[in-house]
């Protein structure tokens, strides 16, 4: 039934941009996955049920003996990091990043890996929230050495995720895709929650808002990350954590930043920046008097920098909202 799926072209028309690879040999591929959080935890679980990949695998003991007995290595690290094995392989062992990480790291590792015989390295970032991963409905940027992408690529689809996206050989490029999403989506949040905040000082509403944003805008960032704050749906332990999309954040605008080096800057997101260490601050202010909701905060409770500046309670928009016309 496996070898079935990896021989049906029309199956990955339009979702896989390689060729089908190699009919797998005697022995099959041993896969490691490294980083099992919020995400990478789904994504380990869906691979290890997928048809592909129905014959996996255990877990190691250690990192060392994880790079040593798998052929592909997948890591997705909150924090940069890579596992190599002491001992020089004698096969092909595909090391597959997935987290998000400043470009040039990418570089630095693939330099570093090249160093081993027979070490192949990509980068594949992949877009998309817990439900997403959960789901297997991520979409999957890749870039790096093109076998390796052919072959890591038809583990992922339709495992992972529903699309792959090729940035080509250049391994940062990949990780530079993934800043520009972020990017994207901390100015989304940004714009969401100084729009629905204006909603509810103006007495019009942030529910009347948000129906006519998703109206003439339905995107599903748009309408997921919209309903969480309008519902003040603010549990971390469940979605994105602030810490995470402060981190991601500061990636695309820090002054060292992707902007910086192509001459451009992205004001929004250095907005949204500023409202999640204000969201953060906040936060902690209330673990400290015991007065907090969730242990950690959704990235989207970004929108309590706005409401607290409109004079309006951070996390519960049912608290000071009451407009009163003046005479």
């Amino acid at each position: 039934m496996a070898s079935n799926l990896l021989q049906t072209p029309a199956l990955h028309a339009g979702t896989i941009p390689f060729s089908r690879p190699p009919t797998p040999g005697v022995h099959p591929l041993q896969i490691g996955f490294c980083g099992l959080g919020a995400m990478g935890y789904l994504m380990a679980r869906n691979l290890a049920n997928s048809l592909i990949l129905n014959r996996l695998s255990s877990f190691a003991d250690t990192l060392d003996q994880l790079a040593t007995e798998c052929d592909v290595i997948f890591t997705c690290l909150a924090n940069d990091a890579v596992v190599i094995s002491q001992s020089p392989p004698t096969k092909v062992k595909i090391f597959v990043e997935m987290g998000t990480n400043y470009p040039a790291l990418a570089g630095d590792l693939d330099r570093m890996l090249s160093s081993f015989p027979h070490t192949r390295f990509i980068t594949s970032p992949i877009f998309g929230a817990p439900p997403a991963a959960d789901k297997a409905t991520l979409v999957i940027a890749m870039s790096g050495d093109h076998r390796s992408k052919k072959e890591v690529a038809f583990l992922l689809v339709p495992a992972v995720g529903r699309k792959v996206i090729d940035l080509g050989e250049n391994v940062e490029k990949a990780s530079t895709l993934k800043l520009i999403g972020n990017g994207n989506l901390a100015a989304i949040l940004e714009l969401l929650a100084e729009t629905l905040t204006l909603g509810e000082k103006s007495g019009i509403g942030q529910q009347t808002v948000y129906d006519l944003i998703t109206e003439i805008m339905p995107a599903p960032a748009i309408i997921s990350y919209g309903k969480k704050m309008i519902n003040d749906s603010f549990d971390g332990s469940v979605g994105f954590s602030m810490d995470g999309g402060i981190k991601d954040s500061s990636l695309v605008y820090r002054r060292s930043d992707l902007g910086s080096l192509l001459d451009t800057h992205s004001f929004i997101v250095s907005n949204a920046h500023r409202s999640m260490i204000t969201t953060r601050a906040i936060h902690q202010a209330q673990v400290v008097s015991g007065t907090q909701q969730w242990d950690i905060v959704d990235e989207s409770a970004l929108i309590a920098s706005s409401r607290v500046a409109a004079g309006l309670d951070p996390f519960n928009s049912k608290k000071g909202t009451t407009v009163v016309r003046e005479e």
